[in-house]
């Protein structure tokens, strides 16, 4: 064996290297520092560093165990594409070096819900994100591994543009991102992000004229104060777009003062011929929501009287397209059945819970996923699910059926106890998004073959079930979660029963006239269908019968036994008797008269 100069830091460095491979079980028993000495005497760490990438992957492979170990305790810097390109061995040896994080690691991506598989691949990306950096893994932060990731895929589509390892890449880190959030090593939770950074609104803005972007930043600047993120982003989309119109044709206006009606009159031109995202033409939505946002922002800047405001009226209410007023899309109780018989049947238990609550409670999607571990409480015997504050910026409380209790129950048993996250419904670590909601409708409605069905269909179709069944409108507005009942009235007109029973029976009656049955030939009815015919008119009274045929009108009261169509027999007597005693005593002489002359007549029959 060749031997090699001694100096106390070459040997601090070999004891290093082979005491964490013995302390590891790598050295198999055997002396495994002489690969190391030559490592550091022939090239050494600062000469390997300001090596190009080619002299860096053509340095014996028999140095590849020291390189990894040097990467991977952040002794040594390294670039991603050496990274991509010489695959060095940081993953391994990192569990080693890094044994407690590793197995702490490892633990909680287990709880979280990751395979073995899944938590090997999460590892390797994390440590050479890690070693990018130079820092340990479990001192990693959420912007240092964001920079690792994409250094990591440009080098990938740069030096391997035919593989798909940007792919892995980037799914072993997003994973992993979850896992460190849970291990306490991230403080903010995970969130989606795309593989680019989206560009920052100085850069949006940098093409636009210097007067409109200080006039429309300050307004974006000053709603931002009073309404939603989402809110403020879209009219910043819109006012952009617009002064980027405003610049490209009309690069004399510098100003929202010097803006002229021609102005808006060419961009709503612009607006009614431009394609969507999707490639079609653009909604009259789209077009009311792009003016209404415009005309808002000409409408504040006046009423702030601030220094760059328009000189008159450039919106007008005529320019919004009128919207149609369709009815809200609902299934059918049998479609709706399907659904739900659907879901039951599903292997994936958040397919049964997601469509068993948007079923019946009639939440919004946004709700579902909002809900907390803790929206189930008790009130009274009862129990209620507490939906969180949501478009409206209401809370409000739900009652909860009791399969539906159950089906939260069984979910948040199943739910990981370590989990660092108020919400309720969590996969792989992340909290769900609202298209895993829409996956999982769309899913068991295509199992019930009834085409193609939304989240918000089972709000309309619970609505409607509960409206058609005589819930009242306000119920119905407090159970939706409506500020006003004239939300609520869009539902009555899907079901008004006042107007569906006046026309049930109007067309009852319609239907008399078409379909009345046509009389026989007076030929064709012999004495006996004769005789049964007129039983058939004959009206029971108290004391006999009414013997008037249907066809015409009464025209008394109360005194039927002096109508000319009154019928009676010796069976009604004794009624009449009383009916004759009771005039008697009351003085009626005129009806003691007729009720005597009624009794005479039964006995002469009767002798």
């Amino acid at each position: 064996m060749k031997a090699f100069a001694r100096t106390p830091e070459l040997d601090e460095a070999v004891e290093a290297y082979t005491s964490s491979l013995t302390a590891a079980g790598m050295s198999a028993g055997y002396p495994n520092d002489s690969v190391a000495r030559s490592f550091f005497v022939n090239i050494g760490v600062p000469a390997w560093e300001a090596m190009t990438l080619a002299e860096q992957v053509a340095v014996p492979k028999k140095y590849r165990r020291v390189v990894s170990w040097l990467l991977a305790s952040q002794r040594m810097r390294s670039s991603a594409a050496y990274m991509t390109l010489a695959r060095p061995w940081v993953g391994n040896i990192g569990r080693h070096v890094h044994a407690e994080f590793y197995k702490r690691f490892c633990a909680v991506a287990a709880e979280v819900g990751f395979d073995t598989r899944s938590t090997d691949l999460q590892w390797a990306a994390l440590m050479k994100v890690a070693a990018l950096h130079q820092v340990a893994p479990d001192s990693l932060t959420a912007d240092l591994l964001h920079q690792g990731r994409d250094q990591l895929v440009a080098t990938i589509e740069d030096h391997c543009p035919v593989t798909s390892g940007h792919m892995w890449v980037t799914a072993a880190l997003f994973r992993a991102e979850a896992t460190l959030f849970h291990a306490g090593v991230l403080q903010n939770p995970p969130t989606r992000r795309g593989i680019r950074e989206v560009p920052s609104t100085t850069e949006r803005w940098a093409h636009i004229t210097p007067g409109l972007r200080a006039t429309f930043l300050g307004y974006v600047d000053q709603i931002a104060v009073s309404l939603r993120p989402s809110t403020v982003a879209g009219a910043e989309r819109v006012l952009r777009e617009f002064a980027e119109f405003v610049t490209a044709t009309a690069p004399t206006v510098t100003r929202v003062a010097e803006l002229r009606r021609t102005h808006i009159e060419a961009y709503k031109l612009h607006l009614s011929e431009r394609p969507s995202i999707t490639g079609k033409q653009l909604s009259k939505r789209s077009i009311v929501h792009h003016l209404g946002d415009l005309r808002t922002c000409f409408e504040r800047l006046s009423e702030w009287a601030t220094d760059d405001h328009p000189g008159g009226v450039l919106v007008f209410s005529g320019d919004l397209p009128r919207l149609d007023e369709p009815l809200p899309r609902f299934l059918d109780d049998g479609a709706a059945t399907k659904l739900l018989q659907a879901a039951r049947a599903d292997e994936d238990p958040f397919v049964r819970l997601a469509v068993e609550v948007l079923a019946r409670t009639g939440m919004r999607k946004g709700e579902l996923v909002d809900l907390t571990v803790d929206s189930v409480v008790q009130i009274g015997s009862a129990f209620w699910l507490r939906v969180p504050l949501g478009k409206l910026r209401n809370d409000r409380y739900i009652p909860l059926h009791p399969q539906l209790k159950q089906l939260l129950d069984d979910w948040i048993a199943e739910r990981p106890a370590g989990l660092r996250s108020e919400y309720l419904f969590i996969e792989d670590g992340r909290r769900l998004t609202k298209s895993r909601v829409e996956g999982a409708v769309h899913k068991a409605a295509k199992r019930a073959g009834i085409g193609h069905v939304t989240p918000h269909q089972l709000r309309h179709t619970l609505a409607t079930q509960a409206i058609n069944r005589g819930m009242s409108l306000e119920a119905l507005a407090a159970l939706l979660g409506h500020r006003s009942l004239r939300m609520t009235l869009v539902y009555a007109r899907i079901a008004d029963r006042t107007v569906s029973e006046e026309y049930f029976n109007v067309s009852e009656k319609v239907e008399a006239l078409y379909d009345a049955p046509k009389e026989l030939p007076a030929d064709a009815e012999g004495a006996e269908m004769l005789k049964l015919r007129k039983e058939m008119h004959q009206r029971m009274l108290g004391n006999g019968y009414c013997a008037r045929p249907l066809a015409l009108d009464c025209h008394f009261e109360s005194i039927c036994e002096s109508c000319t169509y009154f019928v009676t027999t010796i069976e009604f007597k004794p009624t009449l008797q009383r009916q004759r005693n009771d005039a008697a005593d009351k003085g009626q002489v005129g009806r003691q008269k007729l009720l005597d002359g009624l009794i005479a007549r039964l006995e002469d029959e009767a002798s």
